[in-house]
């Protein structure tokens, strides 16, 4: 598969990247995706919910009165909780949301994103994000030469470059990522991806089966 190589104002350098199909160009595996995407907003989860029992709510415990003769229901205390103030019924507690994904099935996932991005021509390469300065007029300048200025996008690059990173962040619907740390949810959340011209080595050898 070939892909033509734009600059960052959004011009065709005449260039074209080749690119491994077993990575760019494989039959997406839907499920791999919703396994990863669930793992990843899983692994977000901070799980510290928390509601008190009635063992841990204040208040007497003294039972509020005698069992059978009153016509009333059995109550038991206070901190009954049919009462307001006392205790939640199966109410949540801390846990780890996590879960684990073979690393096969992940990568797979990955491949299968990127694999939609390219079949609906939202996959574009450029051939560097060196800004001098960390300029957030910059970055927008380079978003709107791809008509991409209203659009959630997200930029692969070969390393964490800081000037990229800084002139994206104001922007609440740029995102700037470096190949080895790029996630499934990630590369599915954005409507544009921009990949560094740089980074396509890294990625596929990351992700080759």
């Amino acid at each position: 598969m070939e892909i033509s190589v734009y600059s960052l104002n959004g011009k065709d350098t005449g260039r074209k990247v080749n690119l491994d199909d077993a990575v760019f160009g494989c039959e997406p595996n839907d499920h791999a995706i919703y396994l990863d995407v669930k793992q990843f907003m899983a692994n977000a989860r901070q799980g510290t919910h928390k509601t008190k029992q009635r063992n841990e709510v204040h208040g007497s415990t003294r039972k509020l009165h005698k069992q059978k003769g009153t016509g009333g229901s059995r109550k038991g205390s206070i901190k009954n909780p049919l009462y307001r103030g006392g205790g939640r019924i199966f109410g949540p507690e801390p846990r780890d949301y996590s879960f684990k994904l073979n690393k096969k099935l992940k990568r797979l996932a990955r491949r299968s994103a990127l694999a939609y991005k390219t079949q609906n021509n939202a996959f574009t390469i450029v051939e560097g994000m060196n800004f001098e300065m960390p300029k957030t007029k910059e970055f927008l300048t380079f978003l709107t030469s791809f008509s991409a200025n209203d659009k959630k996008v997200l930029v692969v690059v070969q390393e964490t470059h800081s000037n990229a990173f800084l002139s994206a962040r104001n922007l609440p619907g740029a995102n700037v990522i470096s190949a080895a740390e790029l996630n499934t949810y990630e590369i599915m959340d954005a409507e544009r991806v921009f990949v560094e011209e740089q980074s396509i080595p890294v990625l596929e050898k990351l992700l080759s089966a």
